[in-house]
């Protein structure tokens, strides 16, 4: 069952909004999470774009029409910084204050502790080569100073976050040491954020240039093999509703 739909937003279950934001810098579309449970007025920010983003994504939130004062969390499914990048943006823009979850193992980096994994030059370089030149020089000044944020408290792998009838946490690490994927018990909807990625309907595994252990990303999707799941959607490439099961299966079998 789904219900809205507009130009940003997406509700593919009740209270489970996919948001549609172009990503800044790069010319790509990502698909951040909103989870608002109404009748307990809370809302989870599942990740916040780059930085650039978080205005963008709070205008998504507003519309699906769910009040910003519900949004009382932002998880973040990983260090990337497509995915941390537009949180301060996104917190300076609110007036309320809001716990950040995240794996233990990215913590230290989303925190800042340690630099981003794929702070390097060769995944640098191949970012710049897929931007216009005035863009490319922001980038490279963005990272020179990349953005941090504290993470409140610590999820691991199979807590279940009381929402929505249950949302369980699934560490599949891989893409990053700490990456987690969440499965939505009630609506059968697998939230891979980057253990997978698709591209028109259809999954594609995670992306070999920007994941450095592969082999323990594919070994972190046989976590996906036993769950009922009737919908997937990927932080690139949204949205897959058929025979999720079994493209599963075919990646795993590679």
């Amino acid at each position: 069952m789904s219900g809205m739909q507009n130009e940003r937003v997406t509700e593919i279950a009740p209270g489970v909004f996919v948001l549609k934001v172009e990503m800044a810098y790069l010319p790509d579309l990502i698909y951040p999470i909103l989870l608002w449970d109404e009748g307990k007025r809370e809302a989870v920010l599942l990740d916040t774009g780059m930085p650039g983003n978080g205005l963008e994504i709070r205008r998504a939130i507003e519309a699906a029409n769910v009040p910003l004062d519900d949004v009382k969390t932002v998880l973040l499914t990983h260090q990337d910084i497509d995915h941390i990048g537009g949180l301060p943006e996104f917190l300076a823009s609110v007036k309320h204050s809001v716990t950040v979850l995240a794996h233990e193992a990215d913590k230290p980096y989303i925190e800042g502790e340690r630099p981003l994994m794929k702070l390097n030059q060769e995944t640098m370089q191949g970012l710049l080569d897929l931007m216009v030149e005035e863009e490319a020089k922001r980038f490279q000044m963005l990272f020179a100073d990349p953005p941090f944020t504290r993470v409140n408290n610590i999820l691991s792998d199979g807590q279940t976050l009381d929402l929505l009838g249950g949302v369980t946490v699934i560490h599949t690490p891989g893409h990053t040491p700490g990456h987690i994927s969440l499965y939505l018990h009630a609506s059968r909807i697998l939230i891979t954020a980057d253990a997978m990625a698709a591209d028109n309907g259809r999954l594609t595994g995670p992306n070999p240039y920007l994941t450095p252990d592969m082999a323990t990303a594919i070994q972190s999707l046989s976590k996906f093999a036993n769950l009922e799941i009737d919908t997937a959607v990927c932080y690139h490439g949204g949205i897959v509703r058929e025979s999720v099961h079994e493209q599963i299966a075919a990646l795993i079998s590679r």
